[in-house]
């Protein structure tokens, strides 16, 4: 019987690597695209120490010709690609109102958390599409709701920086639309919301460990084909039931 195969984006720590890990102990080849390829290699060693068939994959979500050329590389190493984990993301950390948040910070967190997620889901479509039931993830936050953003009572109330929220609103929007279009052809494709986790990328704040948080990403590129599509789905919805509150 043929492995299945992962590719999870931001991969050689936190939990983009933790999600590795479990998919390798769900006996997936993984392969982790990782910007630096001495720190993906590093990473994908680690995951071999611990019988995981882990292996690095140069990509900068980024760089169209970095993409192109790991699409390449890849195709040429598997035959089909059964679960692609969009996890590689940015943050400036800072919590500025949107009257002082710099545009050009905007931009390059869009360039990541966004545009960066339609250029690699673009450029591995072609392998996805050579699965039987290939599955993508989009790493989602809390922090793009917008209803959320407007209720005093949530936890989201205080919280300013425009542009990294701004970017999970549009990434909720990405994921809605190639849910629609991949549908017809069995592919489905889900947000998932790991909750606040204390990794380098907030400056481990919060009470999550990488461990939890990859969870839900997890359970998501593993469904059946009775799963479901289209969905923003918390960590505590471990069991991907459609959730009580859109978006």
């Amino acid at each position: 019987m043929t492995r299945s195969t992962a590719l999870v984006t931001g991969a050689n720590k936190g939990i983009g690597l933790e999600i590795a890990r479990q998919l390798g102990g769900r006996d997936f080849a993984v392969w982790l695209g990782c910007r630096d390829r001495d720190r993906g290699e590093a990473a994908a060693a680690t995951l071999r120490e611990e019988g995981i068939d882990a292996n690095c994959l140069t990509l900068d979500v980024t760089d169209a010709h970095s993409i192109a050329a790991a699409a390449e590389q890849l195709g040429d190493r598997i035959g089909a690609l059964d679960a692609l984990v969009n996890n590689a993301g940015m943050s400036f950390g800072r919590r500025l109102p949107p009257s002082q948040e710099a545009v050009d910070e905007m931009r390059a967190i869009f360039d990541v958390n966004v545009f960066g997620v339609v250029r690699v889901t673009q450029s591995f479509l072609p392998l996805l599409r050579k699965s039987a039931a290939a599955r993508i993830v989009m790493i989602s936050s809390g922090l793009g709701s917008i209803a959320s953003t407007l209720d005093m009572t949530s936890e989201n109330w205080n919280i300013a920086s425009v542009g990294y929220s701004a970017s999970k609103t549009a990434l909720n929007m990405v994921t809605a639309k190639f849910a629609k279009e991949l549908a017809a052809e069995g592919m489905k494709v889900n947000a998932a919301d790991p909750g606040l986790t204390a990794t380098d990328l907030n400056g481990h704040m919060g009470s999550r460990t990488p461990r939890d948080s990859a969870a839900i990403a997890v359970r998501l590129a593993t469904l059946d084909m009775f799963g479901p599509t289209g969905g923003f789905f918390l960590n505590e919805n471990a069991d991907t039931r459609p959730p009580r509150h859109p978006w």
